[in-house]
C-alpha cells in the first residue's frame, strides 16, 4: 500500500490504513521526540498522542504536505504544549532584582483528593469491566502493571506494533465510554 492510498483510506476510516500509516511512520515521530526529549517514556508518550490527534484529525490533512512532516508538526506542537504546562508550575517570583526565588506549587494530594482518586478510580475500573477482554488486557498490563510495550508484547505474543494500535484503540474507546457518562 502506498502512503497517499492510505491515507485516502484512513480518510474513509478503514482500520488497515491506520496500522499501516502507523507501522510507517511510528519510528519516525518517536526518533524525532527521543532526541527533543531525551527520555523514552516522554517519547512515548507524546508519539501516542500524536498518532491519536492525526488520526481524528485525518480528515484535515492536505496532500500538499508530506504526511511524515504533517505528524511531526503534531508532535513538535504536542511537545511545546506539555512543556508549556510543567513551566505554569513553578511560579517566578521576585522581590527585587538581586533577590530571586522561586514558589513551588504543593502539588501533594489532600485527604478530599485522595478520596475522590479512589472514587474516580472505582468508576474507572467499572468503565475497564466494559471493553472487550483483550483491551481490558493491554490497559491493565501497561497502566496497572506498568509493563513496556516490548514486555507486553512478550506476554501477549504479538507484535510491537500490534501492541501499540490495541492500546491506541483501547484508550479511545475507554474514552468513548467516559464522555457518554
Amino acid at each position: 500500500m502506498e502512503v497517499s492510498e492510505a491515507i485516502h483510506k484512513a480518510k474513509n476510516k478503514e482500520q488497515s490504513a491506520f496500522n499501516f500509516l502507523l507501522d510507517r511512520f511510528w519510528n519516525d515521530v518517536y526518533l524525532f521526540q527521543l532526541k527533543r526529549t531525551l527520555n523514552e517514556n516522554d517519547a512515548e508518550d507524546i508519539t501516542i498522542q500524536t498518532f491519536s490527534k492525526a488520526f481524528d484529525k485525518i480528515a484535515t490533512y492536505k496532500e500538499d504536505y508530506k504526511f511524515k512532516t504533517w505528524l511531526i508538526t503534531i508532535s513538535k506542537n504536542i511537545h511545546i504544549d506539555l512543556i508549556r504546562k510543567q513551566k505554569k508550575s513553578i511560579n517566578n517570583t521576585s522581590k527585587d532584582n538581586d533577590d530571586h526565588y522561586f514558589d513551588i506549587v504543593d502539588d501533594s494530594p489532600t485527604p478530599e483528593d485522595k478520596i475522590i482518586t479512589e472514587q474516580n478510580l472505582a468508576k474507572l475500573l467499572r468503565d475497564i469491566k466494559k471493553l472487550k477482554p483483550h483491551y481490558q488486557e493491554v490497559i491493565n498490563l501497561r497502566y496497572f502493571q506498568e509493563l513496556s510495550y516490548k514486555e507486553i508484547s512478550e506476554e501477549l505474543n504479538e507484535p510491537i506494533n500490534n501492541v501499540k494500535v490495541k492500546l491506541l484503540r483501547a484508550k479511545k474507546l475507554l474514552a468513548e465510554i467516559i464522555i457518554k457518562k
